[in-house]
């Protein structure tokens, strides 16, 4: 091969996305181009790069590694070509290792079997309030804080437990209004509640006086103007606006209360396992903060929208909290339950993805590997569901394939430049 050759070479190589390059450190007669030939000297490899090959001890000049002596029995010429015949893959080509510099780069191997794919989903999952139990207590009459009863965010409360005080003008004139109706009252032929009494009454009810505060009115007799209002939820306070003394207008809402009885766990679900999801389905939670211990709960709800960004979808789970050990905000493990299939798989770890395609390396024997295009269905965590390629009992590469792949794209190169340089004629070269 010509200097013009050996430039080529190269240069196909770097342009092919070939991560490993090309170095002959020795001379090959122009009889012989394209195929490996015993030298008669000593030879020293590189262990990452099988092709960089001299006659003299030193270093790799892709790598750095320090080249090992090659074994002193003379290999057996092959040529390239054979080399990729077989191969089903455009720009790959069959490789073949020994046993020792299959050591040295980790090359593991694994058979093709049929079992389990899928099987339950995990995922992170984050606490949440549940939306549907958040409660605000508004005023719908402008007065005067007298007194606050519930002073700090993050109170547990009761329903029916004295929140704050209120003076209220309008509220004094609506009593005296229902004390003066309750004086007057005409009996009704009917037995019922005198037409005035009873609008007075539902005046105050509407602005949420409490039935007890109404009660004391009409057995006392006495207005005062001032009002204890009452949680409407049992919960935990998140937001309080309001201090003793300020003045709170019609449409304000001093407290939010939120029962933490059950929580939400917002989760999100990659757009290839969506699919496996639907409302009622069991899941169980496992927390960083509580090792050991697991919640269980069910679907909800599925975001018919989907993240752009992420391409992920938001599934949203109900759990119970009676103790209150779930608070918003944690994050945790989410494991959807759901039953694996039985179906023709190979270890994921053996699945290189070429561009478009999903390559995987064959061991066919005697160090010799084929590369071929597979397909794919559902991928699990361990496993990959085979479509197509394979049959049970073949052994693939699932350990150092991404250093066979560059050998393989090596090959292949050198074929097809060896192919295209013998059609050259001599005085062209």
């Amino acid at each position: 091969m010509t200097r013009w050759g050996l430039f080529l070479v190269v240069a196909a190589t770097l342009a092919g996305g070939v991560t490993a390059g090309v170095l002959v450190g020795r001379h090959v007669p122009e009889a012989h181009a394209g195929t490996e030939v015993e030298a008669a000297s000593e030879k020293y490899q590189c262990p990452m790069h099988p092709a960089v090959i001299q006659d003299h001890p030193g270093s790799c000049p892709i790598c750095g590694m320090k080249l090992v002596k090659m074994a002193s029995n003379p290999a057996k010429p092959v040529d390239e070509k054979e080399r990729a015949s077989g191969s089903e893959v455009d720009g790959l080509g069959a490789v073949e290792i020994d046993g020792a510099r299959q050591q040295l780069i980790g090359l593991k191997t694994a058979l093709v079997d049929r079992g389990v794919v899928g099987g339950n989903l995990r995922t992170v999952a984050r606490v949440s309030i549940d939306e549907t139990r958040v409660r605000r207590i508004n005023l719908k009459v402008a007065g005067f804080v007298e007194r606050i009863f519930v002073d700090y965010v993050g109170k547990p409360i009761r329903k029916g437990q004295p929140l704050f005080s209120l003076y209220s003008p309008e509220i004094l004139a609506a009593e005296n209004e229902l004390l003066l109706a309750q004086r007057t009252a005409v009996p009704q032929p009917d037995g019922g509640v005198d037409p005035l009494l009873d609008a007075a009454r539902q005046k105050l009810e509407l602005w949420g006086v409490p039935a007890a505060e109404l009660t004391r009115l009409e057995r006392e007799g006495q207005a005062s103007g001032v009002v204890t209002f009452v949680s409407t939820a049992s919960g935990v306070v998140t937001r309080k606006e309001i201090v003793e003394g300020s003045r709170v207008e019609m449409g304000a809402m001093p407290y939010e209360v939120v029962d933490l009885s059950t929580v939400w766990v917002l989760a999100d679900v990659y757009e290839t396992e969506l699919r496996f999801i639907a409302p009622g389905m069991t899941a169980s939670l496992r927390l960083d903060a509580w090792p050991g211990r697991s919640w269980e709960g069910k679907v909800l709800f599925i975001d018919p929208l989907l993240d752009a960004k992420t391409r992920t979808a938001k599934v949203r789970l109900a759990f119970a909290n009676a103790m209150g050990e779930l608070r918003p905000e944690m994050f945790g493990e989410l494991t959807l339950d759901r039953e694996g299939r039985q179906t023709i798989r190979l270890p994921t770890d053996a699945v290189v993805q070429s561009g478009t395609r999903q390559v995987v390396f064959v061991a066919l024997g005697e160090g010799r590997f084929e590369p071929r295009r597979i397909e794919t269905g559902e991928v699990g965590r361990d496993f990959t569901e085979v479509l197509s390629g394979l049959v049970p009992g073949e052994a693939v590469i699932t350990r150092a394939n991404f250093l066979i792949d560059s050998e393989s794209r090596l090959r292949a190169s050198l074929t097809r430049i060896g192919s295209s340089d013998a059609s050259v004629p001599e005085s062209q070269r």
